[in-house]
């Protein structure tokens, strides 16, 4: 966004380096952290009447006028004493100032239910406490078919309602958006469901099994004018979002080649995770996050895909046991994201190719150690539990680098969907986006099916 700024200079200004922005106005804002470190020069701005202080600097245990909101012949203004690239880098502060002066406010609440609670500290539970720590969002309503799931949604948030089914919850009405979490073969009927009641439908990863399904619900979203997108949580991962900011930046060049790998050795995931009738295939799991990552970071499409899968060890459930999806795009770049329940070493996590160097990511797991009277040392691994990775640079010219996860961004797909429907500011997942993923998915499930075939997707 380009925000009216207007550098205000002080004959002497403090020195470039990191400052804390306290944000004044606590209605512009909502669901943004209230203090944002910046590094730049620092000018204390003298407010003349009938001025808005938009943020102050604490130096010396005195707060400093740093943004002001004025008045001109020519529009709202803003009066800056730190430098407008500071703030043109840094998106919190930049979509503050546009709410500030635009007036883009909303102390509204929405009304939020889940359907498919699940089982303990799942994801009915995980979107309850995003919803308790987002200002905008309320949980209100949780739908599971099992007694005891029901019970715990009653004992995690205090005076929900909780309903067998998610025709009983839209008989009673009060439901301004609902976030589906069943197991995917279910998603496209419920969320159907769910935009035919007149509610917003946030579906969980994958938004559907096929592309005609999701051009249905992308086409009875836009009839009933309603939202519909997908909990593509993992876009808000710190280990991708590092990822994204290095590319982005240019450091290994125009990047060519893009590998992600997840899994191990061991039995596949539980419950319907497992069971392709439900799952709708292994693919569908991992592989909506990855190809998602992955078609994030071209920014298209790939063009053509081709997936090999084995089952070789267990034979005790339906999804394959390891898949290779291979993607490349019409420009000669490619992608190749691999899932495994057999492999006894891991490969990297991420491995990215540039003209100009090389980014490798490997996976870490989640170790807790420590001595217990009696027992002394004891390690116990985290199944299925891993840390962000630290990213590995080295270019061509033999020097090399590491990057640490970005900051932790909290719920930023919650944050985005209340900033979205209560403030009209963009959709951070957008429908066709996740169209995109399941149009992959589907492909790629279909080529494994048929032993490898080539599908072109133009």
């Amino acid at each position: 966004m380009k925000l009216p700024i207007t550098p205000y200079r002080a004959p002497s200004p403090l020195p470039r380096t990191e400052w804390i922005v306290h944000l004044t106005d606590a209605t512009a804002s909502v669901r943004l952290a209230r203090e944002l470190p910046i590094t730049s020069e620092l000018s204390e701005v003298v407010p003349q009447e009938g001025d808005r202080v938009l943020g102050t600097v604490n130096v010396g245990f005195r707060d400093r006028v740093a943004l002001v909101a004025r008045e001109t012949p020519g529009g709202v203004q803003i009066i800056s004493g730190v430098e407008p690239t500071a703030i043109e880098s840094n998106s919190q502060l930049s979509t503050y100032l546009d709410r500030a002066i635009t007036g883009r406010r909303s102390a509204d609440t929405l009304s939020v239910g889940v359907i498919g609670y699940g089982p303990f500290g799942g994801m009915g539970y995980s979107h309850g406490l995003a919803c308790s720590e987002t200002p905008g969002l309320e949980l209100v309503a949780a739908v599971d078919p099992s007694d005891e799931r029901r019970k715990a949604a009653e004992t995690d948030f205090p005076g929900i309602r909780t309903y067998v089914d998610a025709g009983e919850m839209l008989a009673d009405g009060g439901i301004d958006l609902a976030i589906v979490a069943t197991p995917p073969v279910y998603h496209a009927p419920i969320a159907t469901q769910l935009l035919e009641a007149g509610i917003h439908a946030i579906v969980e990863k994958p938004m559907c099994l096929t592309t005609a399904d999701a051009d249905r619900l992308i086409l009875l979203s836009e009839e009933r004018d309603l939202l519909v997108t997908v909990h593509q949580s993992r876009r808000w991962d710190r280990d991708y979002l590092a990822l994204r900011a290095v590319i982005e930046s240019g450091a290994v060049g125009q990047v060519f080649n893009i590998e992600t790998f997840v899994g191990g050795f061991g039995h596949p995931c539980r419950a319907w995770h497992s069971e392709e009738s439900i799952s709708g295939g292994a693919i569908y799991d991992w592989g909506s996050h990855h190809v998602d990552w992955i078609i994030q970071l071209y920014g298209s499409m790939p063009s053509v895909v081709r997936c090999v899968g084995h089952k070789r060890v267990w034979h005790d459930i339906t999804n394959l046991d390891q898949l290779t999806l291979h993607m490349l795009w019409p420009d000669g770049r490619e992608a190749t994201f691999r899932q495994s329940d057999v492999a006894a070493i891991r490969r990297p996590k991420f491995y990215v190719q540039g003209d100009s160097g090389t980014i490798e990511g490997h996976y870490r797991p989640m170790v807790r150690e420590g001595l217990e009277p009696g027992r002394g040392f004891v390690r116990e691994e985290s199944h299925h539990a891993e840390a962000p990775v630290e990213l590995s640079i080295s270019h061509f010219d033999g020097t090399a680098s590491r990057v640490a996860p970005a900051p932790h961004p909290g719920w930023g797909f919650h944050r985005n969907l209340a900033d979205h429907l209560l403030l009209g500011e963009p959709l951070a997942v957008s429908p066709t986006s996740t169209r995109d993923v399941v149009r992959v998915l589907e492909a790629g499930h279909r080529s494994a099916a048929e032993g490898g075939t080539v599908i072109d997707l133009d």
